[in-house]
């Protein structure tokens, strides 16, 4: 979807990312279907930037005709042997491979920030019908939740990275930010958790894209203190993972 190495990171980790990755609660899906006033059972939804399957899943589960559109070969592949009556097609956001008007729907998860959305966004109201919408969210930290802050912190550190501010943008400055200006856009936020195995929590942090373009040692290091620190504070080898999924829905005018 865009030139950046981290973007294309993921296809080496795809097996990680299926495994460790968090989906998202139901409650996202009926923010969905309340949001852009279309129920999902019957739709026609295009899932881009699918990864191995994740949301696709979730969308199938709630009756919707989805195809999955991935640029990775590897996580193509994983998709496919996950959802085998999905169709499962190479490309991106910036060109979908979709006839104009084709779809009620176009979803991204966890992927719009890979797009450049001056081609992502006329591309997603291409391809929508009349009456359809872009569904757009993350799975966020919940940064109120001091471990999890004190995490990001210590990735941040390691990684180079620019720590993430504790207070989220508005509703202005999150449309803004996604490129949807212009369009009728509602926001919602949902916070939900997951417990996992420490070994899971690890995984998932491990594949993101910061730490997979970073170098052997550097990770293998960070991973090893990481691990200390939170065996010591989850002795018991379960650890909760707090998340804020932020949903924006565009309607197509």
């Amino acid at each position: 979807m865009t030139a950046d190495p981290r973007a294309r990171s993921f296809d080496a980790a795809a097996a990680q990312y299926a495994t460790a990755r968090p989906s998202y609660p139901p409650a996202l899906l009926d923010a969905v279907e309340e949001l852009s006033g279309r129920r999902l059972a019957g739709a026609r939804v295009a899932d881009v930037g699918a990864g191995t399957g994740i949301a696709t899943a979730l969308l199938c589960a709630r009756g919707a005709e989805v195809v999955a559109v991935e640029p990775g070969a590897a996580m193509a592949r994983l998709c496919r042997e996950a959802l085998p009556g999905v169709p499962v097609v190479r490309g991106d956001g910036n060109a979908l491979p979709l006839a104009a008007s084709s779809v009620d729907l176009v979803t991204y998860a966890q992927s719009w920030q890979w797009t450049d959305t001056a081609r992502s966004v006329p591309e997603a109201l291409r391809v929508l019908r009349p009456g359809g919408a872009l569904a757009i969210w993350w799975n966020t930290t919940a940064f109120d939740v001091p471990w999890i802050r004190a995490q990001h912190e210590r990735v941040t550190r390691c990684c180079g990275t620019k720590p993430t501010p504790a207070t989220r943008p508005g509703d202005a400055d999150a449309v803004r930010a996604a490129g949807l200006t212009g369009l009728r856009v509602a926001r919602r936020r949902l916070r939900w958790s997951r417990v996992v195995s420490l070994d899971v929590h690890l995984a998932n942090i491990g594949s993101r894209s910061a730490f997979l373009v970073l170098d052997d040692e550097r990770r293998r290091a960070f991973f090893t203190a990481e691990r200390g620190l939170l065996s010591a504070a989850f002795p018991d080898g379960s650890v909760e993972e707090t998340y804020v999924v932020d949903v924006l829905v565009a309607l197509r005018p």
